[in-house]
């Protein structure tokens, strides 16, 4: 008798522990379904660094060819940066948001 009531003290806390992180994992996992609108609607608006970068040349009705010829590169490297197939380097990001009149920083945050 004595050691079936140490048994139970013993292991209570323990199936309650259990029973309480089975809880959270259940809450946890309802709040993550239901936000599934709000995540595909922040995906569907996330801009990537090629759409941003677009968006600010063409603001600034600059063509390609003539955004290419003042960072002293091809034409098609600025397609393909605004194509999303490769990526400015960090140089050349910096030239970007120069020509574009922000920092470096405003454009990135732009990126989502």
């Amino acid at each position: 008798m004595f050691s079936t009531l140490i048994l139970i003290l013993v292991y209570l806390p323990g199936f309650a522990l259990f029973g309480y992180l089975i809880y959270l994992l259940i809450r946890a996992l309802r709040k993550y379904i239901r936000s599934e609108p709000a995540r595909q609607e922040k995906m569907e608006t996330a801009k990537s660094l090629g759409q941003v970068l677009k968006s600010r040349r063409v603001a600034c009705n600059m063509t390609q060819e003539f955004v290419a010829e003042t960072l002293g590169v091809s034409r098609q490297a600025v397609s393909k940066w605004e194509s999303g197939r490769s990526d400015p380097s960090t140089t050349n990001l910096m030239a970007l948001a120069r020509l574009y009149g922000l920092t470096p920083e405003e454009l990135l945050r732009e990126v989502q």
